[in-house]
């Protein structure tokens, strides 16, 4: 099985600080080049009388264009970064499933396995996800959803601690739908 994602569990007040640290490196790396870029634009084309509001842009877009492609394919895998990668990952991963959501419910409704790990998933991965951001009262929301799941996969045999998001799962509900 292709595993997608999985939930480490990490911790809240730690996650915060990491990812705080992170988003400051990112801002002033997009602070220093906008600034640098708009400043050597008008510097090589800009015109004493003129307004340069175009160069200031065309540095600002340059910056952040920069900004992204230096996180991306330079941050992304470095240490620092990790926390708000794993926060991108998690809510990346729980969107693929909402995208998906009506017809993970029509299966899990009928008995699918695939559906009810899926689910099971989600409702962890929100669990983890609200924990991280610090969103409690969001947390009781699916209390009820959640505890007739879990009584559900308990009652099949089936493991209640789906930590991972596998592939698997995603084409079993695509091809459930092409059948109907």
């Amino acid at each position: 099985m292709a595993i997608l994602f999985e939930i480490e569990q990490r911790d809240p007040v730690i996650y915060r600080r990491q990812t705080r640290k992170s988003t400051f490196v990112v801002i002033g790396l997009f602070a220093l080049l906008a600034m640098a870029l708009s400043t050597l634009l008008v510097a090589l084309f800009g015109q004493p009388d003129v307004s340069n509001f175009r160069w200031n842009l065309a540095g600002v877009l340059l910056g952040a264009t920069l900004t992204v492609l230096i996180v991306r394919y330079a941050f992304w895998q470095q240490a620092f970064m990790r926390p708000a990668a794993y926060g991108w990952g998690l809510k990346r991963s729980l969107m693929r499933i909402t995208n998906v959501m009506h017809q993970v419910k029509d299966e899990v409704a009928r008995g699918n396995p695939e559906a009810q790990k899926l689910l099971r998933f989600y409702h962890l991965g929100l669990l983890e996800m609200h924990q991280l951001d610090g969103n409690t009262s969001a947390l009781d929301d699916l209390v009820a959803e959640r505890e007739q799941l879990l009584t559900t996969l308990q009652g099949q045999g089936l493991e209640p601690e789906q930590y991972q998001l596998h592939s698997e799962w995603l084409e079993a509900i695509k091809a459930a739908k092409a059948k109907v």
